[in-house]
């Protein structure tokens, strides 16, 4: 870290200028820092006729808790290189990745501030119908060519290597599944609801499920994945969706990216009781996502089935019934890490506007623990659901605890 130094917007904008391959010299540079969330340091650049560019910077430390939590800068690394090479493979939604430097830790990408960030526009009960669609591409694009279908066997264990992301894993690994099933400092629960977040903590077929899914994340490196493919590092307009924020990537299950989507889209349909005052508009938005959620999935599986079919170069994996055979796993386990996403928003470290935003407490108790009872169930059941449509009965039937 000898050359490494934090920005100011100053550095940010002299950073874009040299790297960026849109400004000119004589242009006149604004730079504003604005502030992704929990980790880095992110600042919008733009010149007098309105073009712009994003920095991102990593910082040395947790930005949302401080120095006391320390963070390697190689996370810059890892999310720029999986976002070109997810950019290879699906360039139509990725964000496009224009300069990296190592000593900074700093990245240069495209501004997408003019498209909405996914989470909000759904908070606000907008829709994409394209949405599922475009994301369902994404994910079976990226992770299949990215996986042992693909790649051969020294491929595949370099680019493990090379993809390890210790730091970052480590705190997927304890907000999703070890901090919110007992009573952990970082927890953030509202009072109204914390009867229920005890149940969880002594709830041991719960656990035991939760240990299994834990150690598929720990120990499967199916693919390359993003990592946090929740619905605030998707940015959306009315044509077209692009991913963000690669930092949490590694090799890891299939499933968990997957899953993380759907458990997000969840989120949204829970929220919908509390933030929607008109019952036909929230029924309709309701709808709306589980619409999303079916065309997720059945769109990923008849690409990631075709993309078996027609693209395997490993021919112990051509084999048809054990291309059926992965498939009903990835679909087990996204249901299970929807799950788990569901409750780690609820009663874990970072919760979600889908929930937060619901101004009435008691409508917001409700729905988080309508989120609880769900993100349960399909943890537990995740075996026995085989089809897409059966979790949509699941969810439909699932009653708003009172």
């Amino acid at each position: 870290m000898s050359d490494y130094q934090t920005f100011t917007a100053d550095d940010a904008r002299l950073f874009a200028l040299t790297h960026g391959d849109t400004f000119r010299d004589s242009d006149q540079l604004e730079a504003e820092e604005f502030g992704d969330g929990n980790l880095n340091l992110v600042f919008r650049v733009k010149n007098q006729q309105g073009r712009s560019l994003i920095v991102k910077q990593a910082l040395p430390y947790a930005r949302c808790v401080g120095e006391s939590w320390p963070l390697t800068i190689d996370r810059a690394r890892i999310e720029a290189e999986v976002l070109l090479r997810h950019g290879r493979i699906c360039p139509q939604h990725t964000v496009q990745v224009l300069h990296y430097d190592a000593a900074l830790a700093a990245i240069v990408m495209e501004d997408l501030g003019q498209w909405d960030i996914l989470r909000g526009a759904l908070v606000a009960g907008k829709q994409f119908p394209k949405l599922a669609s475009q994301m369902a591409h994404y994910l079976a694009h990226t992770l299949f060519h990215t996986s042992d279908f693909v790649l051969n066997g020294l491929q595949k264990k370099t680019e493990v290597a090379r993809f390890l992301n210790p730091e970052l894993c480590l705190i997927t690994e304890d907000l999703f599944f070890t901090d919110p099933y007992c009573n952990h400092e970082r927890n953030s629960i509202h009072q109204a609801i914390l009867p229920q977040a005890r149940e969880l903590w002594h709830d041991e077929a719960l656990q035991a499920e939760v240990a299994r899914l834990k150690a598929d994340f720990l120990s499967k490196p199916q693919a390359l994945l993003h990592g946090d493919v929740h619905s605030g590092s998707i940015f959306v307009s009315a044509e077209q969706c692009k991913v963000i924020d690669a930092e949490f990537g590694f090799y890891g299950p299939v499933g968990f990216d997957v899953g993380s989507l759907l458990g997000n889209l969840l989120l949204s349909y829970a929220g919908q009781f509390g933030l929607q005052e008109d019952a036909a508009a929230r029924e309709q938005q309701q709808r709306y996502l589980l619409g999303q959620i079916e065309t997720l999935w059945q769109d990923f599986a008849s690409e990631f089935s075709q993309l078996m079919q027609t693209q395997t170069k490993e021919s112990s994996f051509a084999n048809s019934r054990y291309q059926s055979f992965y498939l009903q796993q990835v679909l087990a386990d996204s249901i299970g890490y929807a799950g788990c996403e569901l409750i780690r928003r609820t009663v874990g470290l970072a919760h979600v506007a889908d929930l937060e935003q619901i101004r009435n407490e008691q409508l917001r108790a409700r729905c988080e623990r309508f989120a609880l009872a769900l993100g349960r169930q399909l943890i537990l059941q995740r075996h026995g659901l085989t089809t897409i449509q059966q979790l949509l009965t699941l969810v439909q039937h699932l009653p708003i605890p009172a």
